[in-house]
């Protein structure tokens, strides 16, 4: 049997869209290697190019590009592998008491690991919690208790959170309109992006968010004291982000409880009823839509796209049943903490060793201006071959 057929045989014993999903998103955040941005530079007349760099950058603050989908999904996809998880626990008679303290272990290690990863460039360990891993593990134990109460239960959670989490920020004051933005790391030419009126509520570094983080990060060790952070991203962001987790777990539910049947119209439903609420909540100026701060319209709008894309993986794998283009990226989605890591920890070895082994006539094949996006695909082969070669020989990390 070829390796490919072993794969795709061991493929059935899991939810393949889910996997395939997952590797969809894994693959986005290694793909920064393709350094599109820095190629459009060199040709900025091409719309081509201007595409691909908006959707491999988030954008400023307001808004959403391709790039600002991979934590959401990460987050959602976290959430749908709940009901999975707590299943195959419960058959191998684990009590709930063992459940929860591998939770809260899990919990643990991927806030760890965040602040790990974030320091590989610091003299220092660099204590900080907006990274994607950090968020998820702040919010994990809260969504594995949600797994056990009734649905009804769920959806009530997941609306007092994002109400709560709007409220706390409405009522914090709003900066004025002489705030100094500039001693916020916030420049003259940035100030477009700054909204007025009650909006201003979730204006960059002036909010409630800002407030906690000046006092909680500085509570922490640091070789210097903690003022602002550059892209505006938030500890306290892991609330709302809970909230597209307890997105996740229902789609987990409904997964489970519609089998063998895939329940796109529930997915559908969803995802236009959870977009068209972050869009009404954005354009009244209730709650703006921006992923660096995760707004509960952020939470709504991302969870209503995750369910989209949730809904097209199930009805091209699981409906029209194209499993064999689902495998390049399933192998990379089953083993999505190893691609993190990979994407982390072995850009620069693997790019300089090109640069050293191959050369820069090699490397300029098709001009200098299209070296980064060459280097990247190589980059990014590597990659997938890493994780290949593990897939292959069932190594799989597990947190």
């Amino acid at each position: 049997m070829s390796d490919q057929n072993m794969g795709e045989s061991r493929l059935q014993q899991r939810n393949v869209a889910v996997d395939a999903y997952r590797g969809f998103v894994m693959l986005l955040m290694m793909g920064e290697v393709l350094r599109f941005a820095d190629v459009a530079r060199s040709f900025p007349n091409s719309h081509l190019w201007r595409f691909l760099s908006y959707n491999q950058s988030h954008v400023e603050w307001a808004g959403m590009s391709l790039h600002d989908m991979i934590q959401p999904s990460f987050t959602f996809l976290v959430g749908v592998a709940l009901p999975y998880s707590l299943r195959s626990r419960q058959r191998k008679g684990e009590t709930f008491q063992r459940m929860l303290g591998h939770t809260i272990w899990r919990s643990f290690l991927l806030v760890a690991l965040g602040i790990f990863l974030r320091s590989t460039q610091s003299t220092s360990t660099n204590f900080t919690f907006e990274d994607t891993l950090t968020q998820i593990g702040l919010g994990y134990t809260f969504a594995f208790l949600l797994t056990f109460v009734r649905p009804r239960w769920q959806w009530t959670a997941f609306g007092m959170i994002l109400f709560t989490y709007w409220l706390a920020w409405a009522l914090y004051p709003a900066p004025g309109a002489d705030f100094p933005y500039a001693s916020v790391g916030v420049p003259a030419e940035w100030h477009q992006h700054l909204f007025t009126g009650f909006a201003s509520h979730w204006n960059k570094n002036s909010n409630l968010g800002q407030a906690f983080d000046v006092w909680f990060l500085n509570l922490f060790p640091r070789s210097s004291r903690f003022v602002f952070n550059e892209g505006g991203y938030l500890t306290l962001s892991f609330i709302p982000t809970l909230g597209t987790m307890l997105l996740g777990l229902a789609a987990g539910r409904w997964f489970i409880a519609s089998a063998p049947r895939i329940p796109l119209r529930r997915f559908l439903l969803a995802s236009a009823a959870l977009v068209a609420a972050g869009l009404l909540f954005h354009f009244t100026g209730i709650c703006p839509i921006v992923k660096r701060i995760w707004t509960p319209s952020w939470t709504l709008f991302s969870g209503g796209v995750c369910f989209l894309f949730l809904a097209a993986f199930s009805w091209i794998i699981d409906v029209k049943k194209h499993r064999g283009i689902a495998f390049p990226l399933v192998v990379v989605g089953v083993n999505s903490i190893a691609a993190y890591l990979i994407a982390h920890l072995f850009e620069d070895f693997v790019q300089s060793s090109f640069r050293i082994n191959l050369g820069a006539t090699a490397l300029n094949l098709f001009g200098p201006a299209l070296e980064p996006t060459l280097l990247g695909i190589l980059t990014l082969g590597v990659f997938w071959l890493i994780l290949f070669w593990m897939f292959r020989n069932k190594i799989f990390i597990r947190i």
